[in-house]
């Protein structure tokens, strides 16, 4: 006997729904391995991770704090990944945001400027991670390119830029050689919902995003025709949808939600642009994506759980002496089971008799 995938006549709608708690609880067992492994107590351990951050309400707020960017970057990414297009770059898009809305703000330093210096810097956020968004999207309409490694390439770009400009002209004159640049002005600044947190506006704003994206997918032509060209693409072309155009728009929307995270983290909770301002968000919410069912909600509740994750890491270390490193592992490992598990959408596991052989070796 042995174990055989086969392809089920339609897509299995409890599979769909079990997938990602499956995946859950997969990588919560392979984590108990690896905590026993370490030499620390698996249930322990899984406590620090898991519980721990919820029965504290400042960790609360940090959950918050850091599902905002996972949030608002991974509803941009199932737009594109409900249309069939692959922007892995979302980590880039995240940086390019950060640096063109921080320009204003060092511009702008000590010159006493209005209100009006927030609001710019969030559209200047948004438009930046969008252009640079455009670069992979006409690559692939244009030439033919992959999105997915022009995407992936342009990362790397992008962090380059950021650090050289922290580095370089935009270093504080009085940061003691830090590569940052000065603390950015009150009024360009996010304002914090409670006094003496770190939880900001942004967190409001991550959930009109999800708002607004749910209305999309669900109640707007547009919704339905990035639906339609990602199922059937033959079937959209006929209907007079052009992929195409899709695609720059898929890419647009992606990367200005990605830009406006970066700007929001880098004038919300860190105040001013430095190396590191992200611990891989842009690649983390691939992984809330798909976890999320590609739906904006779930998104919602996805990004949740992974931002526990990076608490429970910090704390883990901590307590636990562990590297924060473990915390990538983690999410490495959920995603590894998020898609083993999403094959079962679509295919079911059998068993089938091996053939037998005949004295002479064959079948």
């Amino acid at each position: 006997m042995r174990l055989a995938l086969e392809r089920r006549a339609e897509r299995s709608a409890l599979v769909a729904i079990a997938s990602p708690l499956i995946a859950i609880a997969l990588t919560l067992v392979t984590m108990a391995v690896l905590f026993g492994l370490l030499g620390k107590n698996p249930v322990t351990a899984l406590a620090v991770y898991f519980l721990d951050p919820l029965t504290d309400p400042f960790t609360l707020q940090e959950i918050a704090v850091k599902a905002t960017p996972l949030v608002m970057i991974a509803v941009g990414l199932s737009l594109c990944y409900t249309a069939n297009v692959w922007n892995i770059g979302a980590e880039g898009q995240f940086l390019i945001g950060a640096v063109a809305g921080s320009w204003l703000a060092v511009r702008t330093q000590g010159t006493d400027a209005g209100a009006w210096v927030l609001p710019a810097m969030l559209a200047l956020g948004a438009l930046g991670g969008a252009l640079y968004a455009m670069i992979p999207a006409l690559c692939r309409v244009r030439l033919g390119a992959s999105e997915i490694l022009t995407s992936l390439m342009l990362v790397y770009v992008a962090d380059l830029l950021m650090d050289y400009l922290v580095r370089g002209p935009w270093r504080d004159p009085h940061g003691l050689n830090f590569p940052t640049t000065a603390e950015f002005d009150p009024v360009a600044t996010v304002p914090v919902l409670i006094e003496g947190s770190r939880l900001h506006a942004g967190a409001i704003l991550a959930l009109i995003v999800v708002a607004l994206a749910s209305l999309l997918l669900g109640a707007m032509l547009k919704g339905f025709e990035v639906r339609v060209v990602g199922a059937a693409p033959k079937a959209a072309a006929f209907a007079g949808f052009s992929g195409n155009r899709l695609v720059v728009f898929c890419f647009a929307v992606s990367g200005a939600l990605a830009g406006l995270a970066g700007i929001i983290e880098v004038a919300g909770p860190i105040g001013h642009l430095q190396p590191g301002i992200s611990p891989g968000y842009g690649f983390t919410a691939i992984i809330v994506a798909f976890l999320g069912r590609l739906n904006p909600v779930g998104i919602l509740i996805a990004g949740l759980f992974l931002a526990l994750t990076f608490i429970g890491g910090e704390g883990a270390q901590v307590s636990l002496k562990v590297p924060l490193d473990l915390t990538k592992v983690f999410q490495g490992i959920l995603l590894f089971y998020v898609l083993a598990c999403d094959s079962l959408i679509v295919h079911r596991i059998r068993l089938v008799a091996a053939p037998r052989r005949s004295a002479q070796g064959h079948t």
